[in-house]
């Protein structure tokens, strides 16, 4: 393989790696500014998420589950940032040139509780796979494994 070429795999890997690491941003973004009805920049039609308010199988569910759990946090009625998701310590695989996997952290704080009180929501470890549709990376699984609280029963 000539150095140009190296050169150029090289370049198109990092350009979708940035690419997927967005996608995990603008789920974000979207969540927390309660627009979750635009799911659809972020995941597949037929994805498959599990979270703590439980698994959503496909787009439609997503974002009406997702619409129920903004409109469950947004006590305040404030129509924005109920809850703030902080992603950290990105990692991504490229499998080939339409797959990935990957795994972040999550810091996932509550902005409707007194000041006196924990802002964590919780802590969690996502783990994510990824498909390239119509030239375009998408979320098509992910998984939220929570890591604080632990279950204390």
């Amino acid at each position: 393989m000539s150095d140009d070429t190296t050169i150029n795999a090289r370049i198109h890997t990092l350009f979708d790696r940035e690419e997927i690491r967005a996608l995990r941003l603008r789920y974000s973004q979207l969540l927390d500014g309660g627009l979750a009805e635009r799911m659809g920049e972020v995941f597949t039609e037929d994805a498959q998420v599990t979270v703590t308010v439980g698994s959503m199988n496909g787009l439609a569910e997503i974002k009406q589950t997702l619409k129920e759990a903004y409109q469950t946090f947004d006590t305040q009625q404030r129509g924005h940032f109920p809850f703030i998701h902080a992603i950290a310590n990105h990692d991504i695989q490229l499998i080939d040139e339409n797959h990935a996997s990957g795994r972040c952290y999550l810091l996932d704080f509550v902005t409707g509780r007194d000041a006196a009180e924990h802002p964590f929501l919780l802590l969690g470890h996502y783990v994510d796979q990824y498909v390239r549709v119509n030239g375009e990376w998408r979320i098509s699984h992910s998984e939220l494994d929570v890591l604080w609280p632990t279950n204390t029963k």
